[in-house]
């Protein structure tokens, strides 16, 4: 039964798809880890979230802006990255796994008094 079923185009077909899929999210899975700093837990609030520099390949469009506000208060852009506030750190490896995001580094305000 089972090589019958692999016999037929469309089953091969759904197996090809599947694969491409699974290496797909694998790769994605795999290329986010250097973007993310590993001292990034010494800048999480007392509520968890953390404020980000986001780094793109290209200057950033409406539809990356759009995207970040999903994950926390965008506050501005400059050049290739954006500013995006109070993110929950358990949803900063969803950013990271974007193919156009190039690096993730904490927002650290330079205070003056």
């Amino acid at each position: 039964m089972g090589r019958r079923v692999l016999a037929s185009r469309p089953a091969r077909l759904l197996l090809i798809i599947a694969l491409v899929v699974a290496a797909w999210q694998g790769w994605l899975a795999y290329q986010a880890g250097p973007k993310i700093p590993p001292d990034l837990e010494r800048y999480v609030s007392a509520r968890g979230t953390v404020d980000l520099v986001v780094t793109l390949r290209f200057p950033p469009e409406r539809f990356h802006i759009l995207m970040f506000q999903r994950f926390g208060r965008v506050s501005g852009t400059r050049d290739h990255s954006v500013e995006v506030r109070s993110v929950p750190v358990r949803r900063v490896r969803e950013i990271a796994r974007f193919y156009w995001v190039q690096q993730i580094a904490p927002l650290v305000e330079d205070i003056r008094l």
